[in-house]
């Protein structure tokens, strides 16, 4: 499946960069004569905790493969996280007025990959800068930094559905993978959230929500909600 291996490779660029300055400053500490024996005696514990933070990264960054549902009401959730939010909003800039919606927090013990939640077609991508509110605040959507994508389904002529993805006060970037107007399946990778953060997911008014708040899901495998029926 594309972009299979982009969380991976986002991790070995962060273990990488922070390796590199390491290795940066050890260097300046063996050639700097009054730096030098400060650096030698901290450079043991500089070491053990980058191959900590190596670790952690490693962990933070894994992408594990789903069993993507097959049933063709189903619409997946695009995060891996906890539920805190489940309502009906006005979305006017993708969605065109009301809809349901459900939020997403991610924390940083959770998958940052996002997936697509339905097959589709990409026709709306939208960055909006902003602020970086603490993400476990349901309002940080109105304030942050954040991308709004929007597909038109393959699978119900006609339909919209969105999702927000909202930078936090740690997640700073958010990587997009998927290009204008390209196609993705269902679960599809597209996206990473670095660090923590959350997601919103926008559907029509005519599905059936089938999470609560509190529940965890998993993105890509729950299944968020169903279509009442299905055209073909």
């Amino acid at each position: 499946m594309r972009n299979a291996s982009e969380a991976t490779r986002a991790a070995l660029r962060v273990i990488y960069w922070t390796l590199v300055f390491i290795l940066a400053l050890m260097l300046a500490g063996a050639l700097a004569k009054l730096l030098g024996p400060l650096i030698v005696r901290v450079a043991g514990g500089l070491m053990v905790l980058w191959l900590v933070f190596a670790l952690f990264t490693i962990y933070f960054f894994r992408d594990p493969e789903v069993a993507i549902p097959s049933a063709p009401q189903a619409i997946v959730s695009p995060a891996s996280g906890k539920v805190d939010l489940v309502d009906e909003v006005d979305e006017p800039e993708f969605m065109g007025g009301r809809c349901r919606r459900v939020s997403v927090f991610m924390s940083v013990f959770d998958v940052h990959v996002q997936r697509s939640p339905v097959a589709g077609r990409l026709v709306f991508s939208k960055r909006t800068p902003g602020s970086y509110m603490n993400a476990m605040r349901a309002d940080s959507a109105a304030h942050n930094e954040n991308v709004l994508l929007g597909f038109e389904s393959f699978e119900q002529p006609g339909e919209k559905v969105g999702i927000r993805l909202i930078a936090g006060l740690i997640a700073r970037r958010i990587a997009v993978w998927v290009q204008p107007f390209g196609k993705v399946a269902r679960g599809e990778r597209i996206s990473l959230i670095h660090f923590g953060s959350r997601v919103d997911l926008y559907m029509p008014m005519n599905v059936q929500v089938q999470v609560k708040v509190g529940d965890h899901v998993t993105a890509g495998l729950t299944v968020i909600a169903e279509r009442s029926s299905v055209r073909v």
